[in-house]
């Protein structure tokens, strides 16, 4: 299973900094005048925003909707272990063969998976079906499938995997696992941008 980048990520309900530091963020925030903080806002806001272009500009390249993401398990070891972080192309122009590893959805889950094309069924109409199976697994995917689906099709990918960075992702994973971390480190990152001054 992968986990997409740039999810599942959201705001605490109540403070992720406790005590003296709280009082120090509240302290210079007062001590800053309207024009500094609307500056340090408007800043804030243009490194979400063209973060988020990067985002959409790579989509638009690569042709997936995901083109970034983090292996969850470890059903492809020893390709790619829990943490890796895959970068994916869907050129739908590319035909799948088998041997190559994809990133598919299933209807019903919500999280992609990452497994490897181990037949590929072309028709003489050239539509292709194709079964996948993860190399530490001893049976194929069709357990994984909705019910009655014995192979996938183009649509269902999300992406074919082109490189990776080892456990990378775990960082990814450790927020995900552990929402009181994640709140307190965009809590910090959000302060810093905040209050940096000018040097």
């Amino acid at each position: 299973r992968v986990l997409r980048w740039g999810r599942g990520f959201g705001w605490p309900r109540s403070g992720g900094i406790r005590g003296g530091a709280a009082m120090d963020l509240f302290g210079d925030l007062r001590r800053m005048n309207k024009r500094q903080l609307y500056y340090q806002v408007l800043n804030f806001a243009m490194i979400v925003s063209s973060a988020l272009m990067i985002w959409k500009g790579l989509i638009v390249v690569t042709g997936s909707e995901s083109p970034i993401v983090v292996v969850l398990s470890g059903s492809m070891e020893p390709a790619f272990h829990r943490g890796d972080l895959l970068f994916l192309t869907n050129f739908h122009d590319d035909p799948i063969r088998a041997g190559e590893i994809v990133v598919f959805k299933v209807e019903g889950r919500d999280i992609p998976i990452v497994h490897r094309v181990i037949k590929v069924h072309e028709k003489g109409n050239g539509n292709i079906k194709f079964l996948t199976k993860g190399d530490n697994n001893e049976v194929d995917d069709r357990g994984l499938y909705k019910e009655g689906q014995n192979w996938l099709e183009k649509k269902d990918v999300v992406g074919r995997a082109r490189g990776f960075l080892p456990y990378v992702g775990m960082v990814t994973i450790i927020m995900n696992d552990y929402p009181k971390f994640k709140y307190a480190l965009l809590a910090v990152m959000g302060a810093y941008v905040l209050l940096k001054r000018e040097s």
